[in-house]
């Protein structure tokens, strides 16, 4: 129920990562960083993090990822883990500031890469863009292709068709997302009960024009709200068609780099044989050099790895041959490939920004939690 988009052009900022490169490079400003995570994680002062010290930087990273929070996806925690075994080393009980410091420096320029390749634009929404939506000559036709969707659930309240009506709009059109707790209570809710009486919220099967009077109402005092108080939001979006995994393919040498580092942390028995249970975990350190997304945190994507895996019998557990898993994992690479170049997963994410932009992060915040948004 996607609704074109209007020509007008946004207040945008791009993050391309080059700060974050600007930042490790700097040697005196990367320290002065460093040293100050370090001591907002060094809790009991001790000159040393331990596991549960890193916990909230692990927690950042993995947020900064994209990924769900810890503990609330099996498909992603091991994602944590291994973040976490890199500050570690997979054994250390505590972490030196030097050895915290060259492990934080390959994670945020590794992050710098994948905003290289995929930016995150910063969207500033001040009612202008909505605003022009509502008064444009396409706002009534678009609304009525709306409607005539809605209209379909004759159980729906006139409140729900507009609050339905409002997730159907876009960053494109000045939208902040709908989707974001934020947004939903502060905007979305309140706005939409003080344009409508109690008898209004309540009416169901409504006219068409009763709704179309009712939805640009509350559209144009979304926009006075962004207008008094904007919010900023992260958009970002990317497609996944295979390319990336064809580029790596077919460079024998990059190919064989990107496994090798990818196995040094997997477990050998005495004749140097792999479990196949790893396949996973390599291939999600391998993903940045194909060009896609950390296992978990496209579902689409997930399922298409999953149908790899049980292709080559990935999850039966059996022990093989170094050389008979890197051949597997070029199979998997392969068969996912031939996926996306058949049917390309197109991805968008838009997040309510709640704290300024900065460098000094591990990455610009892009939380949905119910504090104030920048202005």
């Amino acid at each position: 129920m996607d609704l074109k988009s209007n020509n007008h052009q946004q207040q945008q900022q791009v993050l391309d990562g080059s700060d974050i490169v600007e930042l490790v490079e700097n040697e005196k400003v990367f320290d002065k960083f460093v040293e100050q995570k370090f001591q907002q994680l060094d809790q009991d002062e001790d000159g040393k993090l331990s596991v549960t010290e890193l916990q909230p930087a692990v927690a950042d990273i993995g947020a900064a990822l994209g990924l769900p929070a810890q503990g609330t996806s099996p498909d992603s925690d091991h994602i944590y883990s291994e973040v976490l075994n890199e500050f570690t080393h997979g054994s250390q009980e505590k972490v030196s500031k030097t050895e915290f410091k060259e492990v934080l420096s390959d994670i945020l320029l590794g992050m710098a890469a994948g905003l290289k390749r995929d930016p995150i634009v910063i969207l500033r929404m001040d009612g202008e863009d909505l605003s022009e939506f509502v008064h444009g000559p396409g706002y009534e036709i678009e609304s009525i292709s709306v409607f005539s969707e809605l209209s379909s659930s004759k159980d729906a309240s006139l409140r729900d068709c507009i609050v339905k009506a409002l997730q159907s709009l876009s960053v494109d059109h000045g939208m902040p997302p709908s989707n974001d707790p934020w947004v939903m209570s502060n905007i979305v809710e309140p706005i939409v009960d003080s344009c409508l009486d109690e008898e209004d919220k309540r009416e169901k099967s409504a006219s068409q024009e009763r709704f179309l009077e009712a939805f640009k109402r509350v559209v144009e005092s979304v926009a006075q709200r962004l207008n008094e108080q904007p919010v900023i939001v992260a958009h970002s979006e990317n497609t996944f068609d295979g390319s990336g995994i064809r580029r790596l393919l077919s460079n024998k040498f990059e190919f064989d780099k990107a496994l090798n580092v990818a196995m040094e942390t997997i477990p050998k028995d005495r004749q140097g044989k792999v479990s196949k249970g790893y396949l996973r975990a390599v291939l999600d350190t391998v993903a940045p050099s194909a060009t896609l997304p950390p296992i978990g945190a496209v579902s689409q994507m997930d399922n298409m790895i999953m149908e790899a895996l049980k292709m080559v019998n990935g999850d039966d557990g059996n022990v093989v041959k170094e050389e008979e898993f890197k051949k597997t994992m070029a199979e998997i690479l392969g068969s996912i490939m031939l996926q996306l170049e058949g049917s390309p997963i197109s991805v968008s994410s838009n997040s309510v920004v709640h704290e300024p932009l900065t460098s000094a992060t591990f990455l610009p915040s892009t939380s949905t939690d119910t504090e104030e948004p920048s202005n």
